[in-house]
């Protein structure tokens, strides 16, 4: 729903009132906003969050402020951003982005200050939170699809995952021998490698090693968010300044300092601890206990045989359980947005032309995108919507309404939009299909198609604008034929 309406009905949910409860069940600065200038409040987070994280990522400069300030205006996005911020990742970056806090020094933007370099429980937070996601993924797989058990997923994971990039064609096409080491491969990596850790500083860096060489694999192999590039950053972690300083020129100002500073610690020249020091020890202490009681509902449930994934025990998503793919979709489906001019929607003469998303398969013809770590979150959704129904997501047919009224936040996000420059088309209607990548060297692929298809059957009837006049009604969604403003008017 509306974010302005998701806030007023948390806010009924909680009594009536703004307050400890209302912040607590949707963390977010919006409700200190003016709500009449809603689509401005999101676009204005989202743009300072950008500028902010922009700041960071070509200075290398951080301190506790930014870092807070970050992490408050991403989740005032994803505490309102319901289905289309369902993602675990989200809660990953949340979780990331709070023990990078403490990563900083309070107010200088120092890249190596000299009083409060990063402690040793800061680190092992991190080292902690990679272990947890692994093991978690590992864990989920096994108890979960029968598949991971035989060894037989990635014979279908390649063709089945959410959005494929074009080397997910040609893998699928690997060997079965190599789909079997490709899946015990994962199972080692995800449920042994993340012990060494615990194992000394040695057995510690090859865990890192290998989880962000796994990662990498990952990014080549499919299009997966940014959920990749964010499990490498604490995979970082697990080095320390002597693995790491092969990637600081010898001479570098950074390099220089931390030689200094460790020069300094070795003659026995530390500074003094100072008051603000000592209060940054009383808080570094109190993430580590923080951490670890947040962590017991978390390691319950890594042990539960009923283990659930990507989900949060606090409301501010400090620390959470993760997994991916602890069932694998053995045949991929599709639905495809259609529409047409024609006044009879049952006419077998009807022209229906199709919707093209910006990167879902659609076209046959059209090369698997590549666009990691961008984040497409309606294809995404519309995979999980395509082995669902559209009574289990409503909000499918949301989408339809817009399509019929040529709405252009939706049309937005899609590549292809066949009415463009035309009439708005009178129908739209959901096809269902699955999908299967062609094979090399056949004569399907020397046509250019990428993909090949069979349609199972309708997946929404044909809608128009006004049969869907009760539809929308009955779920308070403004009608698309009409601006919102108008339609509380009527």
């Amino acid at each position: 729903m509306p974010c302005k309406d998701y806030l007023n009905s948390v806010k009924r949910y909680v009594g009536g009132k703004i307050g400890v409860a209302a912040f607590a069940y949707t963390p977010s600065i919006l409700w200190l906003l003016d709500w009449s200038e809603m689509d401005a409040n999101l676009d204005g987070i989202a743009l300072g969050g950008m500028a902010l994280s922009a700041f960071v990522l070509v200075t290398g400069m951080a301190n506790m402020v930014i870092m807070v300030t970050l992490w408050v205006l991403y989740h005032s996005l994803v505490g309102v951003g319901q289905l289309w911020y369902s993602f675990g990742w989200e809660s990953q970056l949340l979780e990331t982005g709070f023990l990078a806090i403490f990563l900083c020094p309070v107010w200088t933007l120092s890249p190596v200050p000299r009083r409060c370099p990063p402690s040793l429980i800061c680190i092992w937070t991190f080292r902690w939170l990679i272990v947890r996601i692994m093991l978690g993924a590992g864990l989920i797989k096994i108890r979960g699809d029968k598949c991971w058990r035989d060894l037989t997923c990635m014979d279908y994971h390649y063709e089945t995952q959410p959005v494929p990039n074009p080397m997910s064609y040609y893998m699928h096409r690997s060997p079965w021998w190599i789909h079997r080491c490709e899946t015990l491969s994962n199972h080692l990596i995800e449920l042994i490698f993340p012990l060494f850790t615990f194992l000394g500083r040695r057995m510690c860096a090859v865990n890192g090693a290998v989880q962000i060489l796994f990662q990498v694999v990952l990014i080549v192999s499919g299009n997966l968010s940014f959920l990749n590039w964010l499990t490498i950053v604490p995979s970082l972690a697990c080095f320390d300044d002597a693995s790491l300083g092969f990637l600081f020129l010898s001479g570098g100002g950074v390099k220089k300092t931390v030689l200094e500073i460790q020069n300094e610690d070795a003659a026995g020249r530390t500074p003094k601890p100072n008051k603000g020091m000592l209060i940054r020890r009383v808080v570094n202490i109190s993430l580590a206990v923080l951490i670890g009681y947040l962590s017991v509902p978390v390691v319950l449930n890594l042990f539960s045989s009923k283990q659930v994934m990507n989900t949060s025990f606090d409301p501010l998503r400090i620390v959470n359980t993760y997994g991916a793919f602890g069932s694998i979709t053995k045949e991929r489906t599709e639905v495809i947005f259609q529409g047409t001019l024609n006044q009879d929607p049952k006419d077998p003469e009807a022209l229906w032309e199709e919707y093209q998303f910006l990167c879902k398969p659609g076209d046959l013809h059209r090369r698997p995108c590549l666009i990691s770590p961008y984040h497409y979150r309606l294809d995404w959704l519309m995979w999980f919507a395509a082995f669902q129904t559209y009574e289990q997501s409503e909000w499918v047919i949301h989408v339809a309404g817009r399509l019929l009224s040529n709405d252009s936040a939706v049309l937005s996000l899609l590549d292809h939009n066949p009415f463009q420059d035309r009439e708005t088309p009178r129908w739209v209607r959901g096809e269902h299909f699955t999908y299967k990548f062609s094979q090399p060297g056949t004569a399907s692929a020397a046509q250019g198609k990428w993909w090949l298809r069979k349609r199972i059957g309708a997946y929404f009837p044909a809608v128009d604008l006004e049969g869907l006049r009760g539809y929308f009604q009955s779920r308070s969604w403004p009608h698309p034929h009409t601006s919102p403003k108008q339609e509380l008017k009527t």
